[in-house]
């Protein structure tokens, strides 16, 4: 059986209005094609819907049957229809993201908001986690995009540059590296470093940047907030990513850019290569992009 919606309407037009005269206006159509366009639908459901004499038209017992039915699935016609016109208005929708903790934390916020306010009817979902699970709930279906330090290019996924940010030291007030003039990567080597677990990226690339120096690591931590009260309590300094300074905003703190040669953080834009976004989520790639965060204008 391949009903038509047409077929349908012309239907629900004939049953309410009793008359092939008013239903075939109704549907804007020629009495002749309506009639034809009725009885195209009695021979694809193999009966008669409506008894006709001169005077009157009414449904037969099948039609009465029938007329819920059609009235259904006219109506749930209509609601998938507004409901893709509600997508593709980018009025509805979801939108899964996996960003680096720092990102989430600090710039992601406002962008999120904007993108509420203008999109309100989309549904957010964000992930905090490190680079290899931003990747992994790409790969698996659980993320839309990911904000990763982790370029990634295979059949599944493809990567591009998103933004980049240097690396600063963070110290005590009092500390003798706050007040040097100019800061190299040796002059860590005499001081005790407060540094981030070896899963993170920013552990990766200080330690990438430094080789083959070795730096003397006094402890590990999983939290950029809880490096900072270490520092704060003068156990060591630390090397951190630009985009993280927020963290460390305290008056007995001091952050310096220390520009080294490697000594910048890449975070790339990772999405599914191998099928197209959803319009919620490329209404929300469109935002991203617009609002990079531009790590050189914070102040040093």
């Amino acid at each position: 059986m391949n009903l038509s919606t047409r077929q349908l309407r012309a239907f629900v037009a004939l049953a309410e209005e009793r008359s092939f005269t008013r239903a075939a206006a109704q549907v804007h159509l020629s009495q002749p094609a309506f009639s034809a366009l009725i009885r195209s639908l009695e021979e694809e459901v193999g009966t008669r819907l409506f008894d006709r004499t001169t005077r009157s038209v009414e449904l037969t017992a099948e039609g009465v049957v029938f007329e819920t039915s059609a009235r259904r699935v006219l109506r749930e016609a209509q609601e998938a229809l507004a409901d893709m016109r509600e997508l593709a208005a980018r009025r509805r929708g979801r939108v899964s993201l996996a960003v680096l903790p720092a990102l989430a934390a600090g710039w992601l916020p406002g962008v999120l908001a904007r993108f509420h306010a203008e999109y309100p009817g989309i549904e957010l979902d964000v992930a905090d986690v490190l680079s290899e699970d931003c990747i992994e709930r790409l790969r698996v279906g659980r993320a839309d995009l990911a904000l990763a330090a982790t370029r990634v290019d295979t059949p599944e996924l493809r990567t591009e540059p998103f933004c980049s940010d240097g690396f600063h030291l963070v110290c005590r007030r009092d500390h003798p590296l706050a007040a040097k003039p100019a800061l190299r990567l040796s002059d860590l080597a005499a001081h005790p470093m407060i540094q981030l677990a070896r899963s993170s990226s920013v552990r990766q690339y200080v330690e990438a940047a430094v080789y083959p120096q070795q730096l003397q690591t006094v402890m590990e931590l999983d939290q950029l907030s809880t490096v900072a009260g270490m520092v704060r309590a003068g156990l060591g300094v630390s090397l951190v990513p630009a985009l993280t300074l927020f963290h460390f905003e305290h008056p007995d703190l001091v952050t310096r850019p220390l520009p080294a040669r490697g000594l910048k953080r890449q975070i790339f834009l990772v999405r599914r290569r191998d099928r197209g976004l959803s319009v919620a989520a490329q209404a929300m790639y469109e935002h991203l992009m617009a609002l990079r965060p531009d790590a050189s204008a914070r102040p040093a």
